[in-house]
């Protein structure tokens, strides 16, 4: 109640300053004040709309003691009418209130990184990839590859792409974790099944704005491309190499053949993943989100299994398994990301 008092002062004094003729010469001042002003005004209208549901719940409640059975079967409708506008407006308090949701109307970076099982785990990498790209295309959103380090077989040691697009954030945050695949590959000549893993890292976007990174803590190296086997696929250093020396990550980009562009992309993964980590310090001394994310990459560690054999997919999380591992891959996820929704929906309302 302290802090809803408190969001109700704050919005008259924005009423006031956005009033004020010197706020008004100011552009960009006005343009934040007001963006402020229509979050804090519809939440204080979902306050008032919560109190007025909870006042009526009791009301109907009573009607229940009624003898009369068509009242009561009238109050029971309107009775859970009541509670599915409640628990509407509490979500939507919510999202209003929790800085994660913010995050959520982002684009984000993906990161898919072969794990145990060598060749078909690069193999794997690639089919995540691809189903992502699916499911990318399907829902109207774009994919831009930042960086890629493909395998001698046509698979991926790593690749990294920002996906964006209305809610990304949101659609993908459910995919960090450890993605353990099994099945026999094309490398096994005995049929054996075979159990790899891929590692998945969701950040969101950080703008430049949003996070200043220090020029002087950055060394920036700039090479040859290479392609499959090593080669030189390119006469000048396009390639760049970044390395924060605070932290001592290290990002590097090559796909594209201008050095600026290249420079462009490894800045956007190097501010994400450093905005991840100063996010996490409030939480726990510097543990990047990223490592949380993926952890170590051993076949105990696993959000998701993908068994071949069985044509299905399994999510460890919430128990959920659909056989129809064939449609996923080809980008049907929405089952998946529904049910995670839903899952942590029910889990905030009992809590």
């Amino acid at each position: 109640m302290f802090q809803r008092k408190q969001e109700e002062n704050r919005l008259k004094e924005l009423s006031t300053l956005l009033a004020n003729p010197d706020t008004v010469r100011n552009p960009k001042e006005y343009a934040e004040l007001s963006k402020e002003y229509k979050k804090l005004d519809q939440l204080v209208q979902l306050y008032y709309e919560r109190d007025r549901i909870k006042q009526e719940i009791p009301e109907i409640q009573s009607m229940l003691d009624s003898g009369e059975e068509e009242l009561k079967e009238m109050a029971v409708k309107e009775l859970d009418d009541l509670n599915k506008r409640l628990t509407g407006v509490e979500v939507k308090i919510r999202e209003l209130t929790d800085p994660e949701y913010e995050e959520y109307k982002k684009n984000c970076l993906i990161e898919i990184r072969a794990g145990t099982g060598g060749d078909e785990a690069t193999l794997f990498a690639s089919d995540l990839f691809r189903m992502y790209s699916k499911y990318i295309e399907r829902y109207g959103l774009r994919i831009e590859v930042l960086s890629s380090h493909p395998s001698d077989i046509g698979g991926y040691k790593e690749i990294i792409f920002l996906v964006s697009g209305e809610n990304a954030y949101r659609k993908f945050r459910f995919e960090k974790g450890v993605h353990r695949v099994q099945r026999v590959p094309v490398t096994e000549t005995g049929g054996r099944i075979h159990t790899s893993t891929v590692t998945v890292a969701v950040l969101p976007e950080i703008e430049e704005t949003q996070f200043e990174i220090n020029q002087n803590d950055l060394k920036i190296d700039t090479f040859r491309a290479g392609g499959h086997g090593g080669q030189n696929v390119n006469k000048v250093s396009s390639a760049v190499r970044i390395t924060h020396m605070p932290t001592g990550m290290v990002v590097s980009c090559q796909d594209e053949r201008s050095q600026h562009k290249n420079r462009a992309r490894a800045m956007k993964i190097l501010r994400a993943r450093l905005a991840a980590i100063e996010q996490d310090k409030k939480q726990q001394q510097i543990v990047s989100e990223r490592r949380q994310q993926v952890g170590t990459g051993e076949r105990s560690e696993k959000i998701r299994t993908y068994n071949f054999p069985q044509n299905r997919v399994t999510d460890h999380r919430i128990g959920l398994s659909l056989y129809s591992l064939d449609t996923v891959l080809e980008g049907s996820i929405e089952p998946l990301f529904e049910a995670l929704e839903e899952h942590e929906r029910a889990r905030y309302q009992g809590a």
